[in-house]
This record gives C-alpha cells, sequence and structure tokens, in this order.
C-alpha cells in the first residue's frame, strides 16, 4: 500500500469515473486501475462497484476512502510541518469559514495574510458550521474559522474574538425608546431570520428565546445577513446582525442600530483545528493577524458586562 493509491481512490471517489480520475492524477487509466486493483487485492475488499455507473463506492469502500483522506491530510500537514520548521511558509492550508463572518471578516486579513506568506497556496470557502466540523474531521478542512464553543472533544478552539449583536430595525418598528433594549421587547412576529443550517440562526433563536411554534408564525427565511438588513430596508420588521456586519452599515443604515442592554449578547469566534493540529507555527501566525485586523474592543479581556450566545 502506498499513498499513490490512496490518492487514486480518492479521485475516483470525487469523479465517479476510472477515465477522468485517471487523468485528474495525470495517469493512464490502465495504470489506475491496476493499482486500485492491488490495493483491494491487499485490503480483500472491494472498494468500488464497478457494475455501477458512475461508479460508485461500496459501503466499505466509502470507509476506506473517508480513512484515507485523513491520511492524505496528515502527510500535507507532516510536509507543511517540515517546511515550517525550515523557516518556510508554503504547502496548502484549507480554510472553512461560516457564511455569516466571511464577507466581514476575510476583506480584513485575508490580503495581508497572503502577501506575507505568497509561498502558501490557500483555499477558503463557505461553510456553515456542521459541514466545517465534518470536514475538519475528514482532513478536508485545515482550520475552520466559526461561532465557539462547539462541544467537539476532538478539536481545540483558539478564540479570536467576541462579537456583539445588534439590533436592526426599521424605522416603522415600534420599539421602547430607552436607548436600551432587552430581547423580550422584540415583537418576534416581525423578526427576519437566517435559514435552517446557520448558527446565527440557532444564537437568534436563544437571545430572543423563541420556540419552535413562534416560528411557526413567520413565513421567511434568508440566506444571507445582507438579505435580512434589504428585508428591514424595504419590508419593515426586525433583525438581529453582529458587529462586524454592522461596521458596514451606511451612515443611514446606522440610524436603525440599537443596542441592547447589558450583559450584551457576543458570539465567540474562534479559529477551530483537529487536536494535535501540527502546523502551529502558522495557526499563530493566521491568529495574530486576524486579531490584529478587528477593532481592539471586540478583543478577549476588552468586553464588559456580555453574554455569550450559543
Amino acid at each position: 500500500m502506498n499513498f499513490q493509491q490512496l490518492e487514486y481512490i480518492v479521485a475516483v471517489n470525487e469523479q465517479r469515473h476510472f477515465a477522468k480520475a485517471a487523468e485528474k492524477c495525470f495517469v493512464t487509466q490502465p495504470t489506475l486501475s491496476m493499482m486500485i486493483n492491488k490495493l483491494e487485492e491487499e485490503l480483500g475488499v472491494k472498494i468500488f462497484d464497478r457494475s455501477k455507473q458512475p461508479v460508485l463506492p461500496t459501503r466499505e469502500g466509502e470507509e476506506i476512502i473517508k480513512r484515507a483522506k485523513v491520511l492524505i491530510s496528515e502527510a500535507g500537514h507532516l510536509k507543511g510541518y517540515a517546511n515550517e520548521i525550515r523557516g518556510e511558509m508554503s504547502g496548502e492550508l484549507r480554510i472553512g469559514i461560516i457564511p455569516t463572518l466571511a464577507p466581514y471578516l476575510l476583506p480584513l486579513f485575508l490580503k495581508t495574510f497572503h502577501e506575507k506568506y505568497p509561498l502558501l497556496k490557500i483555499y477558503v470557502k463557505e461553510m456553515v458550521t456542521d459541514e466545517i466540523i465534518e470536514r475538519l474531521g475528514r482532513g478536508e478542512v485545515d482550520i475552520g474559522l466559526l461561532a465557539t464553543p462547539t462541544a467537539e472533544p476532538r478539536l481545540d478552539e483558539h478564540p479570536l474574538f467576541y462579537e456583539e449583536f445588534f439590533v436592526y430595525a426599521s424605522k416603522t418598528e415600534k420599539l421602547p425608546k430607552k436607548k436600551y433594549l432587552l430581547a423580550k421587547q422584540i415583537d418576534i412576529n416581525h423578526l427576519w431570520l437566517l435559514e435552517e443550517g446557520h448558527c446565527l440562526r440557532n444564537q437568534v433563536f436563544n437571545l430572543c428565546e423563541l420556540k419552535k411554534k413562534d416560528y411557526e408564525r413567520l413565513n421567511y427565511e434568508a440566506g444571507s445577513i445582507e438579505t435580512l438588513i434589504n428585508l428591514v430596508d424595504h419590508s419593515d420588521g426586525i433583525t438581529i446582525i453582529p458587529r462586524l456586519a454592522e461596521l458596514r452599515l451606511t451612515a443611514g443604515q446606522k440610524k436603525n442600530i440599537r443596542e441592547f442592554a447589558n450583559p450584551k449578547p457576543v458570539r465567540e469566534i474562534s479559529l477551530v483545528v483537529i487536536k494535535d493540529f501540527p502546523r502551529k507555527k502558522i495557526l499563530e501566525q493566521l491568529r495574530e493577524i486576524i486579531v490584529k485586523s478587528v477593532p481592539e474592543e471586540m478583543l478577549a479581556g476588552k468586553q464588559k458586562k456580555v453574554t455569550s450566545i450559543q
């Protein structure tokens, strides 16, 4: 067994076609097929059902492919770690980031990070929290940027900052005239929420103490914070937005912002990796650049009278 064989079965699983997988791996189809056959013989397990088109892994094959991905990822980490020992930041880095954070945080640090380490090939993809956690476990993502805690014992979390929540309400919304609002003063019948799968949706549910029966009265779910803001601007109502989204508002839109009363609700944002993640230097450098890119009052230790919403 060798890593080349593992790469071949992963390629066939992705392409669901032997010829396309061979092309991706820059080998002939007979060579790829022969190497996979040898691996199957060595393991005593059929990895692919060749009678089906497109080619599908067997049930046992799915488990073998899953483990192959982890081994390939570990090998990549080992190469990257060796490069770091020599003082060279190179190789690949795959980052998963939640959609409610990506459009606001990435522009603050990604260019600086890339320019500082030009030999590092960076892949960034937006994913919901559950997908990031799953892909971290499978070795398909190296570092996650998401709201924590995750309650996942196989992961290590490195807190970056705490993002305060704000009420964004239309001018027609009847809210108390006091400067600070309580969550219970929000009319849930006027509340716009993100669609299922977003951790921010769950955080708003917890903040406003919503129950499933309450939410059944609402009839629209948005896919992004920008959509929520536009809905409030043009269709009235209320939504809840995090600090980095609030910073991007126009002067006119900022007039629609209301703060929560103390203790102010926040979400913790962290870098998340698998336990014993070997590339500690690149993790620390990424953390340092991100921390420098956000307002100082958002950093750990700078927040006063806050409560973390999960």
